[in-house]
């Protein structure tokens, strides 16, 4: 496994509020400044441990995978406050002074710490798609990819209506990760998928349905490997997507990101709607040539970014390919 490393930064969120950040991260593939750098942001339970052993995304990201750690160096930050470092004094309580913005911010001041001045590719599912946005949008000529996956450039009524029920369950349950994480994937998920999965099959000997058994599998999994204050943290974080910064005016700030955006999307996604990020498409294209969208097939919704390996494979290869590389 990548060693895990640190950097110490003092900043002031939007709010006003001063604290010092330790931001931790990890590195694979070439060593830095060595070869062309893709920065991989992870969703709201995910981590930096990217590939390798126990590595999230180890389908895509690796030795001979489409993101090669043969060619590229792979850089990934820990969202702060997600207690991977299992600092218990890194857990950010005050986690409502922050924004989306804010976390992107830090990113960018520790790219700044590492002498990072061009990154060939950004790339992060879901909240880490929000990101990508956001770092984009702050940094418009850093990033030559830019790769949302499963996420947009903002929090829409609905998801922002669902991160607040997620606070709701964190603050009032008795049993917070465990009730927020079996809401949460509910919405990860799609009635099809639950259908195909489950069928409703009843298992007898515990008297629950399947579907019962496996929200408490998850449900408890989460809650002995994550800490509540994390939770809270991510919640905000994915509840405040907002590249525009409240203006409502995406094409002017969108349309200054010199990346080449490509958007991937899931048709049957509930989080993240595959309308919305068509709307997205429609609305750049006329402003920026650089822009494209892909669309993953698939019956389990927001989930399919960490299932549908090799639709999303075959998405990535026209931007990972060696041949664009250099």
């Amino acid at each position: 496994m990548s060693v895990l490393q640190k950097i110490s930064l003092n900043y002031t969120t939007k709010s006003g509020k001063t604290s010092e950040i330790v931001l931790s991260y990890q590195l694979f593939g070439k060593p830095l400044h060595e070869a062309p750098i893709v920065m991989i942001n992870h969703a709201l339970t995910g981590n930096s441990n990217v590939t390798g052993e126990g590595g999230w995304w180890n389908p895509i990201v690796g030795t001979n995978k489409v993101i090669d750690t043969n060619v590229f160096t792979v850089l990934a930050f820990n969202i702060p406050g997600n207690g991977y470092d299992q600092v218990q004094s890194n857990l950010i309580e005050n986690y409502k002074d922050f924004t989306a913005r804010d976390i992107a911010e830090i990113f960018a001041n520790a790219l700044d710490h590492l002498k990072i001045t061009q990154l060939f590719a950004v790339i992060g599912g879901s909240v880490g798609g929000g990101l990508a946005w956001e770092l984009a949008a702050l940094k418009p000529t850093l990033i030559k990819h830019l790769i949302p996956v499963a996420s947009d450039w903002k929090s829409t009524d609905w998801l922002i209506a669902n991160c607040y029920i997620q606070e709701q369950i964190l603050n009032n349950s008795s049993q917070p990760l465990v009730d927020a994480r079996m809401h949460a994937m509910s919405l990860y998920r799609t009635p099809e998928s639950f259908k195909a999965k489950f069928d409703r099959i009843l298992q007898k000997e515990e008297n629950v349905y399947a579907v019962e058994s496996w929200l408490n599998y998850h449900g408890n999994v989460l809650n002995n490997r994550f800490q509540l204050a994390a939770y809270k943290m991510m919640n905000q974080v994915l509840k405040t997507i907002d590249i525009t910064q409240g203006s409502n005016d995406f094409i002017e700030v969108a349309s200054k990101i010199k990346s080449n955006i490509h958007v991937v999307t899931i048709d049957s996604d509930l989080f993240f709607k595959a309308k919305e990020n068509w709307d997205t498409y429609v609305d750049l294209k006329s402003h920026k040539d650089t822009v494209s969208i892909s669309e993953i097939q698939s019956i389990h919704g927001h989930d399919a970014f960490l299932i549908e390996y090799d639709q999303l494979e075959a998405i990535l290869e026209t931007i990972f390919k060696p041949q664009e590389v250099f």
